[in-house]
């Protein structure tokens, strides 16, 4: 009886953070916004709904795999939205107004130039094959 109470506890909060995900990538008007509002809600409510099955099912099997379930969900989604915000941010689709502090800015300009000096570079050495 409590353990069926904790349960349908959890899997309540963990149904109202992805709630929570879901209304924040509708509201949220620029990308570093909305990667925050998806990543970080998601996780926590995964979590809760993953520990009240465990709750539920207590058995090796249910617990293994939830484990391995949440452990790749805990990997992979940093890593994910730590890509889409460099993608975003190569490609400026954020406010940077909305910036507090641009530690990237450095890191993109001295990439754009080795890039722009690699195509010069690919196409002199273009122009003396053709003449």
């Amino acid at each position: 009886m409590i353990l069926d109470i904790i349960s349908a506890v959890l899997i309540l909060l963990g149904g109202v953070l992805s709630l929570a995900a879901a209304l924040g990538m509708l509201r949220f008007g620029d990308l570093l916004s909305r990667m925050h509002a998806s990543a970080k809600p998601q996780v926590l409510g995964l979590l809760m709904v993953a520990v009240a099955i465990a709750i539920q099912y207590p058995t090796w099997s249910t617990v293994t795999t939830l484990a391995i379930i949440i452990s790749f969900q805990l990997v992979t989604i940093p890593v994910a939205t730590h890509m889409v915000g460099r993608a975003g941010y190569r490609t400026k689709h954020l406010r940077r107004s909305m910036l507090y502090r641009d530690e990237l800015a450095e890191a993109v300009d001295r990439a754009e130039a080795r890039e722009l000096a690699w195509e010069r570079r690919k196409g002199i050495g273009t122009d003396h094959n053709d003449g």
